[in-house]
């Protein structure tokens, strides 16, 4: 008999015999963990450390625990929003039922592009992880990265092909090696272990704030990275077993995670590093991790953070291409864009024309965009589509009062954490603004100009009859 999946019925794509087939329901909270910290952990391995140049490293560890505060209203916000509206598309379909087509269409557009970039910012790390691994072993040769990005790229959005079981699997096990080679180098570095060899009062001297709060301000740019897509796990809201169980779980658990891995992090490299060298984009450090580990003395530290920085852009990279599969995905399946790309693989139950699509779209920005520019248009993504999650849930608490419908988590102090995440978004726009204003300006006038494209062409092919698929009363007041 035909094995047909009952659990999501409004998927396109056929199986044998013209069955109906959909994403299958196989992963738990674990997998939703090593989702979002698998996703984001690379920000504590690069990246980050552009905000040390902006501020110095007082400002960096400011900026870290500000936007420590924004991402945790993030989770609990999407925490309750996904494990109600557990569909594939997560912030696109929360909007698409909340707010209306127009701003479902935008969100959709920040969730693609913020992973896609952030896939194209992993492989271009990769690749210098290679050439690093290549000069350490007597290689003379300036090593060409391009080989290995697009090896990267490719294999990756293979596993992604081939099931979602297998490629957030292969996640969580060398999301949490990354992770666990974060705790070691700080018992190895710190003294807890052995000698301590962080000096953080001689590193700092007469250099705490060396651009005054400015500095502070301009940091926060960069620090959104330590935290930047644990968002994603809403991704996997209609291929999880337990919609009300799981997100909820694995995404607060996923922030905890990468709040004490920022923390350590930058109390690290800062007490290792100058902060000159740490913060300099251009001839400074590019995996900060992985240097402190070549200046604590120990081989097998070395061998450990080379493979957890290796581990950590693979599994980001790896989770981008989940999540920005599964927004195309969505919008494809509702007409937004070409319905074609609403298929699912009979076989393999994947988004996998989604899949394929978006692969020369990050090759082309991993090969040919300096990395801070791509971290730039990811961050710049992001922070457009965090600005609409307080109205996103302010309008969701008034349609749908608490009991009202059945939610699968109810986060706390509503609406203290719409509001904080609101002005913490308005200040970091601004500090967007001081060293990538051109970029800012940029990115807003496109999402202006498809939105028009979206309004008066697109609007006309989108299946306006399955808009509204969950089984909620009548908003409040309609």
């Amino acid at each position: 008999m035909t094995d047909i999946d009952i659990t999501s019925q409004t998927m396109d794509g056929m199986g044998p015999h013209g069955t109906k087939v959909g994403l299958l329901r196989v992963l738990g909270p674990a997998h939703v963990w090593a989702l979002g910290v698998g996703i984001v952990l690379v920000g504590e391995y690069m990246g980050w450390n552009f905000s040390v140049g902006k501020g110095g490293a007082f400002a960096a560890l400011i900026a870290c625990w500000f936007a420590g505060i924004l991402y945790s209203c993030v989770a609990m916000i999407d925490s309750e929003v996904t494990s109600t509206v557990a569909s594939a598309g997560g912030q696109y379909t929360q909007a698409k039922h909340i707010i209306g087509p127009l701003m479902a269409f935008n969100v959709g557009l920040y969730l693609v592009f913020a992973y896609t970039m952030l896939e194209a910012a992993n492989a271009i790390t990769a690749g210098y992880l290679f050439s690093v691994v290549a000069s350490m072993t007597g290689h003379e040769a300036e090593l060409d990265q391009r080989p290995f990005i697009i090896l990267v790229i490719t294999f990756l959005a293979w596993l992604n092909y081939r099931g979602v079981l297998a490629t957030l699997t292969f996640n969580l096990v060398i999301t949490a090696i990354a992770f666990i080679a974060i705790i070691t180098l700080f018992l190895s570095t710190s003294g807890v272990l052995g000698g301590g060899i962080m000096e953080h009062a001689a590193l700092f001297e007469g250099h705490e704030l060396p651009y005054g709060w400015i500095g502070v301000l301009a940091a926060m740019h960069f620090g959104l990275w330590y935290y930047l897509g644990i968002e994603g796990t809403t991704q996997a809201a209609e291929e999880v077993r337990s919609p009300a169980r799981s997100l909820p779980f694995g995404t607060l658990a996923g922030i905890m995670t990468l709040l004490i891995a920022a923390t350590l992090t930058w109390f690290m490299c800062s007490g290792v590093l100058p902060w000159e060298y740490l913060g300099d984009g251009v001839s400074g450090s590019v995996a900060p991790l992985f240097d402190t580990a070549r200046l604590s003395g120990s081989t097998a530290l070395v061998w450990l953070l080379g493979f957890g920085t290796l581990f950590a852009t693979l599994a980001s990279a790896n989770g981008c291409i989940n999540d920005a599969s599964r927004a195309w995905f969505a919008m494809g399946r509702d007409k937004y864009l070409p319905g074609w790309f609403g298929a699912v693989h009979p076989k393999y139950r994947t988004p996998y024309r989604s899949i394929v699509f978006l692969v020369p779209i990050a090759l082309i920005f991993a090969l040919g965009a300096p990395l801070d520019q791509v971290i730039t248009f990811s961050i710049l993504s992001g922070l457009l589509g965090y600005t609409f999650m307080p109205l996103n849930i302010i309008l969701f608490r008034r349609k749908w009062p608490l009991d009202t419908i059945k939610r699968g988590y109810e986060h706390p102090f509503h609406p203290i954490p719409a509001f904080t995440l609101l002005g913490i978004c308005g200040v970091t726009f601004f500090a967007v603004f001081l060293g990538y204003g051109t970029q800012l300006v940029a990115m807003i006038g496109f999402y202006i100009i498809v939105s028009l494209w979206f309004h008066f062409w697109r609007y006309r092919f989108v299946n306006r009859g399955a808009q509204f698929t969950m089984p909620w009363p009548k908003p409040k007041g309609y």
